[in-house]
């Protein structure tokens, strides 16, 4: 039967789907750990990618060099918001990636990756509108004043970091190997690239690899900070409290559901 692998940027997201991992087997390749099993009862591997581009694509391409029946990955993680309306406690779901810090000017065009010929790589469709209703599903169930048993998610642990209606948007993602962490840069990036929603560090690795191993991909990211100087969480707390939830709920819930074949 074909796996899904789901590969998560925090190690905090790798530990709460373990929880729910049956029939857990651990093994080794590249120096990175692989958990294979259940979720849901879907069979899985998954992995922790790692941080930087460079980290990310070496524990992709291991993973599917080492498993030949993954069929469909899914990337989960932080990041930070960069879009209007884009919020700490929101989702982003790309629809396409791109390395913001690739520039090989002037042999290429900035942001285009040399002997691609593009500089967006686009995620599959049918995963990604999966992906988003799963989100949609989690956030409508936690913020009508119940609770995500999948995720251990309830409407506490929203009010506690202020989160009054997450939302889950669909857009651009950008990856660079540099922490965006100051207002300078945010409106830098916003310049260069106006529809970008998000930013952190792997997720554009990540999706290069897949296109050349030709693996559907979807990539899911928890805002946890407007990459730039005002800190309006505690980065750890808000990890283990909601970013990790939403990634077991969401992942637990697209599995549930059945992930039909990629686009």
């Amino acid at each position: 039967m074909a796996r899904t692998a789901i590969v998560s940027a925090m190690a905090e997201e790798l530990r709460g789907l373990q929880q729910h991992l049956a029939q857990p087997v651990c093994v080794v390749h590249g120096g990175r750990e692989f958990w294979t099993g259940k979720l849901a009862g879907a069979p899985v591997v998954l992995a922790l990618s790692r941080i930087g581009k460079v980290a990310a694509a070496t524990t992709v391409a291991t993973l599917l060099c080492s498993f030949d029946d993954v069929s469909r990955l899914v990337f989960t993680g932080a990041a930070g918001g960069l879009g209007d309306g884009v919020r700490v406690g929101d989702i982003v779901v790309a629809d396409a990636l791109l390395q913001h810090d690739m520039d090989a000017s002037p042999l290429f065009p900035r942001f285009e990756v040399p002997l691609y010929g593009r500089s967006r790589f686009v995620v599959d469709g049918s995963m990604a509108a999966a992906v988003g209703a799963a989100a949609e599903a989690m956030l409508e169930a936690v913020c009508s004043g119940g609770s995500c048993q999948a995720g251990g998610l309830s409407r506490t642990h929203l009010d506690e970091f202020g989160l009054a209606r997450p939302r889950v948007h669909r857009g651009l993602i950008v990856s660079g190997d540099r922490f965006v962490s100051s207002a300078a840069e945010c409106a830098a990036l916003r310049v260069a690239l106006p529809d970008a929603l998000a930013v952190e560090m792997e997720g554009a690795a990540v999706a290069q690899v897949c296109a050349d191993f030709g693996v559907p991909l979807a990539v899911v990211r928890t805002i946890s900070d407007r990459a730039d100087e005002s800190a309006h969480v505690d980065f750890l707390r808000f990890i283990v409290d909601v970013a990790s939830r939403y990634t077991v709920a969401v992942a637990l819930g697209l599995l549930g559901a059945g992930l039909g074949p990629p686009s």
